[in-house]
């Protein structure tokens, strides 16, 4: 019976190191790198590159405190099971079905995106029809093993990763001159008459806010290590590279972007990446951007799709979620918690085709602040756990956060600041208030529905190991 058990409800530890690695590496290079970064160059002018430095050090702060949790504890519920941990299922509950209430927002989003591509390049094939095939591509990789989930997702983060390699050496060579047929500006975009921060450094401020949101991601590594050979040594890869790759992809790349782009080239910053090829030279940017931002939003979908998935069974594992969805089948997958997330993300998608300015964009806006709203979380789980593990197990601790925990509370605060300038923001004052409305739902939800639940449940297992010591002590 032990072993059917184990059959039906465990996780398979199917990836390996570099697959880990690559989800890592990739879960932060989306859409919004290659076209959302033209548009805070034109807010903040050359100061974006202090935007992207101070938004990428708030991710690398972030992930060392979920890294330093996830070594001690590798668990594919992540950041909601640490939230249970420190604070309580109702924490746990909370942030978890949020968690997963983004992702199929974002999936039915990507779903959507890749449509449109297809439907741009093929016309005859119509958006909603083309929309609709990709979960069930993206499910096919999902279901099959959590290996081929991760050899899927390996190479569409390398696709992703080549892209930006190849566009830091043609920015690097046009800076310095070697590109034949392109005057080198060298460093007069930043020291001409403009200068650096020509529009002044709140835009800078403003631009952080925006950067910050669209930097989600690399958590997915925290998710997936719980499924690796390794999970341990595969996590400490991982939070040691956020570093690296924050810097040399977002930093680098939009280094090259001000310093190659005019100030004030609205036309070419709309498409940013494909506007430095083009001014290269290299035949076909336009195309070749489009193939790489068509790669980065499949990859977005099928880390969706993994991510939603767990993060459901997860809940399900805690009496947090009906039980089925904790089921898995002969491979590892938890079969029903796929088909759900699939299934909530052709709803959603549904609505973006039939209530686009209202229905849809009231769920978009319910779950923008969510990734805020998850850091916070984690930085407070971090807090708690951090302290509690020095006084009962302080050997376990191989991956610690800097100067805790004064970097801690520091970012715990700037957090706080983020989420609360969305209310002065025009453009984000809905999702600040739909996020906030949507947050206190869930956890009314809880305390409705599965409280009192928990709270049986717990006192069954209280007396249960009541009866356990008191029978071992009369042996």
């Amino acid at each position: 019976m032990t072993i059917v058990a184990l059959q039906t409800n465990e996780l398979k530890h199917g990836l390996k190191t570099r697959h880990v690695t690559m989800i890592s590496i990739g879960g932060v290079i989306g859409a919004g790198l290659f076209i959302g970064s033209g548009t805070i160059i034109d807010s903040a002018g050359p100061g974006a590159i202090l935007s992207y430095i101070i938004a990428g050090l708030m991710i690398v702060l972030i992930m060392r405190m979920l890294g330093e949790m996830a070594v001690v504890n590798p668990d594919s519920g992540s950041f909601s099971t640490y939230a249970h941990q420190a604070f309580g299922p109702w924490a746990g509950y909370t942030i978890g079905w949020l968690y997963w209430f983004n992702w199929v927002i974002i999936i039915a989003i990507e779903t959507t995106l890749l449509g449109t591509m297809i439907h741009d390049w093929f016309p005859g094939i119509p958006m909603w029809a083309a929309s609709l095939s990709f979960p069930i591509l993206m499910t096919i990789t999902n279901i099959y093993s959590v290996k081929a989930y991760g050899e899927f997702e390996y190479w569409l983060a390398f696709m992703k990763v080549a892209a930006i390699v190849i566009f830091l050496f043609l920015g690097a060579a046009m800076i310095f001159g070697l590109v034949p047929g392109f005057d080198s500006p060298g460093l007069s975009n930043i020291t001409g008459a403009e200068g650096f921060l020509p529009k002044g450094f709140l835009p800078v401020l403003l631009s952080v806010i925006f950067i910050t949101f669209s930097l989600s991601g690399s958590e997915v590594a925290a998710i997936a290590a719980g499924e690796s050979e390794n999970p341990e040594k595969n996590i400490i890869r991982a939070i040691n590279s956020v570093v690296w790759r924050l810097l040399l992809f977002f930093v680098g790349s939009v280094t090259v972007l001000v310093l190659v782009i005019p100030q004030g080239a609205e036309d070419l910053l709309k498409t940013p990446y494909a506007s430095v090829f083009d001014m290269a030279g290299l035949p076909a940017a336009g195309q070749i951007m489009n193939i790489v931002i068509f790669t980065s939003l499949l990859s977005v979908l099928n880390s969706g799709l993994y991510t939603s998935s767990r993060m459901l069974y997860s809940l399900s594992k805690k009496g947090d979620a009906p039980k089925i969805l904790s089921r898995v089948n002969k491979r590892g997958i938890p079969i029903w918690a796929l088909m759900a997330s699939v299934f909530f993300a052709y709803v959603f998608t549904t609505f973006k085709f039939v209530s686009p300015d209202k229905l849809f964009a009231f769920l978009a806006n319910s779950s923008g602040g969510v990734t805020m709203i998850m850091y916070i979380f984690i930085a407070f789980s971090h807090l708690y756990l951090r302290k509690k593990t020095e006084k009962e197990n302080p050997g376990t601790l191989k991956v610690k956060m800097w100067l805790f925990p004064y970097l801690t509370y520091a970012t715990i605060a700037v957090l706080f600041i983020i989420f609360v300038a969305q209310a002065f923001i025009d453009s984000m004052r809905l999702q600040f208030f739909l996020t906030t409305l949507l947050t206190i739902l869930v956890i009314g939800s809880y305390f409705l529905f599965y409280h009192k639940k928990n709270v049986i449940a717990a006192e069954q297992e209280g007396k249960f190991k009541n009866i356990h010591v008191k029978e071992g002590g009369g042996m």
